[in-house]
């Protein structure tokens, strides 16, 4: 048994090695689940467990400590992170909830080691946490995790958060384990999700596959009660107003529109390199306003970043040559001499260079095919301090139900892309701003701390019902 009071367990630690020449050195590993808890864990008795990144052992250099975060490595070899992070996370569970974009891969070998790694980050919880402590299991990567961990600690208070979507039972029907996915999320006693269409979901299918007794939000599981419920993740609404104001970063700002061609109107998006951001489709409008003269070379210009993801997959990386012959052909056709139609990188960047990105765009274009929410809506929405600014949103994201103030479209109908793209050009500056300010006030009210402080008072809630006063849980 260990001695923290809060233990946090994702699929990635919120570090990765960072090698320049023959020097290595540890930094922050970009994501929004970093973004997102950090903040909550670093003024905590709080523990990290999770995978560095790479295969094999991490070496004396490892960080055992970062910004006041304990850190715990879960170890993978090669083999299991081809079939437990590449082969069952990344080929079998991340289409299937992504509404099979994709077609799902179903492997038994792949099962297997999603069975045994998810067992590895049980019994490491297991082994940190103090008696009666608070185990935060995160993602689609670990949904075994609940149940085996309530196995060996009955003693724990368990929360589950899915950061994807959940999809409908017509969907997760088809995966040969969904009866052991179910019964391991349902090892906690509070499972939660990021919006109420996906807590809804998950509730009927518990209670269709398992047989159980209960409502949307409160499943019966043989005289245990588990919660179930929607948990919008968030932002930090402070850290990103803060660095927006700062001089550097503004100043930044306004040297990128002039790297730019100081054109009429920057679009941007920012993306990891995945098939279900529809960076695709969006472009494919972005090249029709071209090709109508509603967008023109000079006068106009995309940025659009793409942030490295899953490199070492051979589907991602056909998907990255996809998108840079998409960019070319766009530019062959539509760039002036010194004008290109898209500017687009390949790259990951640091925080206050994303923030001058935010703030030199004039349109921000979140366009996913389907997303469990999109914290770069967010981001855009609280850098944008002078409440200008259009956010061009995809309704498949699940910031849609919250951010009521943009454009909402569906990233398959190019011709509806296309006309909200020209509503927020054609927008009069009294409308952007009434827009503008109802996201900004949408997202400060509802930041990643009121996040983190919902969850974890709905898990002591929910424990403190089930907990029989000087009892032991079960």
């Amino acid at each position: 048994m260990g001695d923290f009071d809060l233990v946090v367990v994702a699929n990635r630690l919120p570090v990765e090695r960072l090698t320049a020449g023959t020097t290595t050195t540890w930094g922050i590993s970009p994501g929004g689940l970093v973004s997102a808890l950090s903040p909550v864990l670093e003024s905590r008795n709080a523990v990290w467990i999770g995978w560095p990144g790479e295969v094999g052992e991490v070496g004396a250099s490892f960080p055992v400590n970062w910004e006041g975060i304990a850190l715990k490595p879960v170890l993978l070899s090669e083999d299991e992170r081809d079939e437990f992070y590449l082969g069952f996370a990344n080929a079998t569970l991340w289409p299937l909830y992504h509404d099979a974009i994709r077609s799902p891969t179903f492997d038994r070998t792949w099962w297997h080691a999603y069975v045994d790694v998810n067992a590895r980050f049980a019994k490491t919880a297991a082994e940190t946490a103090a008696f009666g402590a608070i185990v935060w299991v995160h993602d689609y990567q670990l949904q075994l995790v609940p149940k085996m961990l309530r196995d060996l600690r009955p003693d724990l208070r368990i929360g589950f958060f899915l950061h994807i979507p959940f999809p409908p039972r017509e969907l997760f029907m088809q995966l040969p384990w969904r009866r052991e996915i179910v019964e391991g999320l349902l090892g906690a006693d509070l499972v939660g999700f990021q919006v109420p269409g996906a807590a809804s979901n998950f509730s009927r299918l518990a209670r269709h596959l398992v047989g159980l007794r209960g409502t949307d939000s409160l499943v019966d599981l043989a005289g245990r009660q588990v919660r179930v419920g929607a948990f919008p993740i968030s932002v930090d609404t402070g850290r990103l107003m803060e660095r927006a104001r700062d001089p550097a970063v503004q100043t930044r700002a306004l040297q990128i529109r002039s790297d730019l061609g100081d054109p009429e109107a920057v679009l941007l998006g920012v993306d990891r390199l995945d098939y279900t951001k529809g960076i695709d489709h969006r472009i494919m409008a972005v090249k029709e306003l071209f090709a109508d003269g509603t967008l023109s070379a000079g006068r106009h210009v995309m940025v659009q970043m793409a942030v490295p993801s899953r490199e070492e997959d051979p589907h991602y990386q056909r998907e990255r040559e996809h998108l840079e012959q998409l960019v070319s052909e766009v530019n062959g056709e539509f760039a002036d001499v010194g004008h290109p139609a898209i500017h687009y990188l390949y790259q990951s960047v640091s925080f206050d260079e994303l923030i001058s990105l935010y703030l030199a765009a004039d349109v921000m274009l979140v366009t996913p095919l389907r997303d469990g929410m999109n914290l770069v809506a967010k981001e855009y929405v609280m850098s944008r301090i002078d409440a200008t600014g259009c956010l061009v949103l995809s309704e498949f994201a699940g910031a849609a139900s919250e951010l009521r103030g943009s454009l909402l479209i569906n990233p398959y109908d190019l011709d509806a892309t296309k006309n909200a793209i020209r509503h927020a050009l054609e927008m009069d500056k009294t409308e952007e701003r009434a827009r503008m300010r109802r996201l900004r006030r949408i997202v400060r009210r509802h930041d990643v701390h009121r996040w983190a402080s919902s969850f974890l008072v709905a898990l002591d809630e929910q424990t403190a019902s089930e907990t029989p006063e000087g009892g032991q849980r079960h």
